[in-house]
């Protein structure tokens, strides 16, 4: 299977996959009622909102870390890492402008 390969290819793919899928998960479960253009929309232009939404969309990929090193598949969890640090330093920059 895929997901059982230990490379920093598939730790990048899963590191920016992750948050996203967390990010639809925020979504269905806070604000179902919303349209999802209007939900990205507010979640750009909210600097509250970028913060705990973008904080809550990155545990996707704290628990694929916590996955691949505990399963000693270290190169894939520095993928996620990577992509982790990444997507931390995109919510900062959105947050500041």
């Amino acid at each position: 299977m895929i997901l059982n390969k230990d490379n920093l290819r598939l730790g990048l793919i899963l590191g920016l996959l992750g948050p996203l899928l967390g990010l639809v998960a925020v979504y269905f479960i806070k604000f179902p009622s919303y349209p999802f253009s209007d939900f990205l929309s507010y979640f750009m232009n909210d600097s509250k909102m970028i913060t705990s939404v973008g904080s809550l969309s990155l545990l996707a990929n704290v628990v694929l870390f916590t996955l691949y090193v505990n399963t000693h598949r270290d190169d894939t969890a520095k993928g996620i890492f990577i992509m982790t640090l990444l997507y931390g330093i995109g919510i900062l920059v959105l947050k500041i402008v």
